[in-house]
């Protein structure tokens, strides 16, 4: 176990902006695996035509579009479930519960428009 040292107990402010983060990336991606798994069900309910047979390549390709859409959705907002797990958790950790809901994740790609 690390002694802590005064210059750690000095920086308070980073470990909480650390775990702030961490609890986002993982609420973004509980999300995710949550969205996959309605849409999966609901694709797979509604793509199947009767007397079609199953084609396992296919199912692979519209597994792998359902894992991109699910979490496009969740790294976007979703449908507030990352919101909720963030605000409680940081609640529960003792942040301050006026830190800003999770919101879209930062597009860096350079064909964002950027409006001023």
């Amino acid at each position: 176990m690390n002694p802590l040292s005064p210059s750690s107990v000095a920086g308070s402010a980073a470990p909480s902006e650390g775990y702030a983060n961490r609890v986002t990336h993982a609420a973004r991606q509980f999300e995710a695996v949550l969205l996959n798994s309605l849409l999966g069900s609901l694709e797979h309910s509604f793509s199947a035509l009767p007397g079609k047979k199953p084609d396992s390549i296919a199912d692979n390709y519209h597994s792998m579009g359902m894992q991109a859409l699910a979490s496009m959705l969740a790294a976007r907002g979703g449908v507030g479930i990352a919101n909720m797990i963030v605000r409680n958790l940081l609640h529960t950790k003792g942040q301050a519960p006026d830190r800003p809901a999770v919101g879209p994740a930062k597009d860096s790609s350079p064909s964002a428009d950027k409006h001023g």
